[in-house]
């Protein structure tokens, strides 16, 4: 208790901390307006009834921020943005000359990683613009537009998904956390009160008090779980050789690598949501083109979606499949065998170089196994609740919940980070 008050003191006292903890709470204050404001001819009696019967807008109502549950300017929220994302870092185990980019460059090739990024996300917003206002508008949630209003409507959303990158990315530099995370950790909590009432007259049945407290067990559980998971780490012994310099001594010291076992965090969830979302989103921008194969195409998707084993299936495959994508992305044997090489440093039993890079690369690849695993079994938890339940609300619930633990634990990391530094 006395190290919390600590640290909770240096945070405020501290200008630069409390600055950036200023920045991120104004920043998400912006974000919560433009999220209220909406965009012109919406029917919410309409649009009220379409969510409750489509999981899909349910799942994409999270990437949003909360914002297209009531259709504001940033109903896209940072869905181009991921997506982007998602592109360019594919592109890179595909092109060489994309991944040198990325990690041989410098902050120069970072630089022009991430603008060709937000340069992707523009198109893309277009396209998942014209799509969500075809099909809105195709279900009468959106009446008598005429093609300039429809149009106006297409820039003002398209406008806002590119106005919330460019605060999230403010708050990265400027303020603590990943400022794409915070955004849509902020719509989700935003969201609490009514997924919670959705829940409350769900289970007002009092027969239903069991498998309501059992809800609320699991629910702890799995935080408890995900916390404990993402946490751990794996310390692989570090000595430094000794080395003389006229009359002194150096090195001799022993330390170690933290390998942590879910190096991912949440980006695979945020990644495996995205692409099975990505089939729906096409075939909604291809309806507008009156397409004879797109109504049949677009009724079997949303078939194969209801079918809750197949949709859990490809989840866990998918969150599994990502979390060893992305690993191998950000983790690199080599660099860090060299790094360790370079410092005179070595791992007991193991020579340096090439042997280092495998023992490292094996090693990784066992605790990803293991925290991929994990991972997905949380992920598809709540979609096997909901088919005992029968409740829709705890498959989305339950994706918002894992997101909002990572986020949160990765913000708390971060601010230790900066109390740490402050403090010597």
């Amino acid at each position: 208790m006395e190290k919390f008050i600590h640290k909770l003191k240096i945070m405020i006292t501290d200008k630069a901390i409390r600055n950036r903890i200023l920045f991120v709470l104004a920043a998400l204050i912006i974000f919560r307006a433009l999220a209220a404001i909406p965009i012109p001819g919406v029917d919410l009696a309409v649009l009220e009834q379409f969510f409750a019967n489509n999981q899909f807008l349910g799942l994409l109502n999270i990437f949003s921020g909360g914002g297209l549950a009531n259709l504001s300017i940033v109903m896209l929220g940072v869905g181009p943005y991921i997506t982007a994302s998602i592109i360019m870092q594919l592109m890179t185990v595909m092109s060489p000359r994309v991944k040198a980019m990325q990690t041989e460059e410098g902050e120069a090739g970072r630089a022009k990683f991430m603008q060709y990024g937000r340069m992707l996300t523009l198109p893309l917003a277009v396209l998942q613009g014209f799509g969500f206002l075809t099909l809105l508008q195709s279900q009468g949630v959106i009446a008598g537009l005429t093609p300039f209003q429809f149009v106006v409507n297409v820039i003002l959303i398209v406008a806002g998904s590119i106005l919330l990158m460019w605060i999230g990315e403010l708050v990265t530099e400027y303020g603590i956390g990943n400022g794409v995370s915070i955004i849509i950790f902020a719509g989700i909590v935003a969201g609490i009160p009514q997924t919670a009432s959705q829940l409350g007259y769900a289970f007002t049945d009092p027969s239903q008090l069991p498998l309501y407290l059992g809800f609320v067990f699991v629910a702890l559980a799995v935080i408890y779980a995900v916390v404990l998971m993402t946490e751990a780490e794996r310390p692989v012994p570090i000595t430094y050789a000794k080395q003389s310099r006229g009359t002194k001594t150096y090195g001799g010291t022993t330390s170690y690598l933290p390998l942590r076992l879910n190096q991912a965090g949440v980006i695979p969830i945020i990644f495996a949501l995205s692409i099975l979302l990505f089939p729906q989103m096409i075939l909604n921008i291809l309806s507008a083109f009156n397409l004879p194969w797109v109504p049949g195409a677009i009724t079997t998707v949303n078939q194969l979606m209801a079918n809750q084993y197949l949709y859990g299936a490809a989840y866990f495959l998918l969150v599994f499949l990502f979390t060893f994508f992305y690993t191998a992305v950000t983790f690199d044997p080599d660099s860090i065998s060299k790094n360790l090489q370079r410092n005179g440093a070595f791992i007991a039993g193991i020579r340096p170089g090439a042997h280092t890079s495998e023992y490292l690369g094996n090693l990784i690849t066992r605790l990803t196994l293991v925290g991929a695993a994990f991972l997905g079994f949380v992920a598809v938890l709540p979609v096997g609740m909901q088919m005992v339940t029968g409740v829709a609300t705890l498959a989305i619930g339950g994706t918002a919940l894992l997101i909002v633990v990572n986020v949160v634990l990765d913000l708390i990391r971060r601010i230790d980070a900066q109390v740490s530094l402050r403090e010597y």
